[in-house]
């Protein structure tokens, strides 16, 4: 594979696949266009009554784009749950080159000013590419993830692309979708213009569950 460049990755993301590595030990990439992908429906999105609580507490200070390499280092963290990862030097180099070009983003979650959990993803026209989240504390990667829906949602995005479905992911309501009705739906996505910063800084929890249990 040639050397990658930002620009690659996005044509790449914009075609529907993404690239991963096997393991944080290996210098080379992969592309991955699954045969079912991945989603999140954001008009079907489930939080549990018990995190909802803990969202509207406010529990964590939920911030974006304030440690973006932070959070990819977080995400590449081996811990009990997740004792290997795909996250190499070289997607780290890509992906801080992508949100420097304001085409990534991170969903954080800070408690006494200290990182505890967060996301990050690429972001594309009306499509949110999820790549990882990780959490040092019970729930922070969950509210992370709720406050990402909330901020789509109000942002005008139609697909939040997850690539694979987990356990962890299907509480939510993540579905796998065949791959040429995902081509379908990321093209429909593509053709709409998403604002990621439409809820603002730092949203209430109150609002963020507003908006994602509000009727489009």
């Amino acid at each position: 594979m040639k050397q990658l460049t930002a620009e690659i990755v996005l044509s790449a993301y914009a075609s529907g696949v993404f690239p991963m590595a096997e393991s944080a030990d290996t210098p080379n990439l992969f592309w991955v266009d699954p045969e079912r992908r991945g989603i999140l429906p954001l008009q079907g999105f489930h939080v549990p009554r018990r995190l909802a609580r803990t969202v509207r507490s406010e529990k964590f200070a939920v911030r974006v784009d304030t440690a973006f390499r932070e959070v990819l280092t977080g995400c590449a963290e081996c811990t009990e749950e997740r004792p290997s990862t795909w996250i190499n030097g070289e997607i780290l180099s890509l992906f801080v080159d992508l949100f420097e070009r304001g085409a990534a983003h991170s969903v954080e979650c800070w408690r006494e000013e200290r990182l505890v959990g967060g996301l990050y993803g690429v972001s594309l026209g009306g499509a949110f590419f999820g790549e990882s989240m990780f959490s040092r504390e019970r729930d922070a990667s969950k509210v992370a993830l709720v406050h990402l829906v909330a901020r789509l949602r109000v942002g005008g995005y139609t697909l939040l692309d997850t690539q694979f479905v987990t356990s962890h992911l299907s509480g939510f309501g993540a579905i796998e979708v065949p791959r040429t009705m995902y081509h379908r739906m990321l093209g429909q996505a593509l053709s709409v213009r998403g604002d990621f910063y439409a809820l603002g800084a730092q949203p209430r929890g109150d609002l963020v569950l507003q908006s994602i249990t509000q009727t489009s």
